[in-house]
């Protein structure tokens, strides 16, 4: 920010105004939140969950429907975690909120060795505990602080280590289906979400538990990407519209588009379903695949 309060204040503004248009029409776009809906925000004490609530709160005061939020943190029982922070600040905000103390923790650092990425095991942990309090005090949606960084490096540890194109939707149904999930700074970057938290000064909580693993896919995922951005600015924003933008026709997935009964004409159908070429046949060796084709011969009279 500029040390000219004016100019400092006017960038916060602007600030504060793209952070709102952007979440708004995330919610928009994915239809995120309903008349009457009962929204958890979970709040992690990160940056992103404190710019997730206070946007959501300024949206929700001119917002086209009602809904309730309520702040829910996850006290995980980490060494030296500041319990009263969040509790303290939630309550000079006038925001509802509940904290789920559970030693997820111990259970981590018991079942994964030493050097191993813990990120896998405490997230499940931590979402089964969410997803149960959701379910108990009858939440409609979860509301989760993945920003669109966040959804682009997923996208590329799944391309590179996976071998699949997928990501990490902005609005789901958990696998029980018991629950909706979203994720309402979707559509923002994580360094306009940086410099409003820093603005704002939330009292932001690190993570002692995985944050010194500094060799975890995700953090090299994320230099190749800022290495991207700096090199060519814009190109993060630009691979994050791509995600909006799957054209299955022009990808290799023929579970996702029929390629098989292609044809020049559309109203041809070139095969019927049980007509499906056996994919072993055009191994090299075959014996079918390897004999020579016919080249039809067309008579003109």
């Amino acid at each position: 920010m500029s040390s000219d309060p004016r100019k400092a204040q006017f960038e916060q503004q602007k600030l504060n105004k793209r952070l709102r248009r952007q979440v708004g029409e995330a919610i928009a776009d994915f239809n995120m939140i309903e008349e009457g809906d009962k929204v958890m925000v979970c709040l992690s004490g990160g940056k992103d969950s404190f710019t997730m609530l206070d946007i959501l709160r300024q949206l929700q005061a001119k917002a086209p429907v009602n809904f309730e939020l309520v702040a829910v943190n996850l006290d995980q029982k980490q060494p030296d975690f500041p319990a009263d922070v969040l509790p303290d600040f939630l309550r000079v905000e006038g925001v509802p909120f509940h904290i789920i103390e559970q030693d997820t923790y111990s259970v981590v650092k018991r079942v994964v060795p030493e050097g191993k990425t813990m990120c896998s095991l405490c997230s499940r942990l931590r979402r089964g505990s969410l997803y149960t309090y959701a379910a108990e005090q009858g939440f409609t949606k979860i509301a989760l602080g993945h920003h669109r960084d966040d959804l682009l490096a997923t996208f590329f540890l799944n391309l590179f280590h996976h071998a699949k194109l997928s990501g990490m939707p902005p609005k789901l149904r958990s696998d029980d289906g018991k629950h909706i999930v979203i994720r309402p700074l979707a559509y923002c970057a994580e360094a306009d979400i940086a410099a409003y938290a820093e603005a704002r000064q939330f009292p932001i909580i690190p993570c002692n538990l995985c944050g010194s693993q500094e060799n975890l896919q995700r953090k090299q995922v994320r230099l190749m990407m800022d290495a991207w951005e700096k090199q060519w600015p814009g190109r993060l924003e630009t691979m994050a519209r791509a995600l909006g933008d799957v054209r299955p026709s022009q990808l290799s997935d023929h579970k996702l588009f029929d390629f098989l009964h292609l044809s020049q004409a559309e109203s041809t159908v070139v095969a019927a379903p049980c007509d499906t070429p056996d994919r072993h046949a055009w191994l090299a060796g075959d014996s079918e695949a390897s004999r020579p084709f016919e080249i039809p011969v067309v008579l003109h009279a």
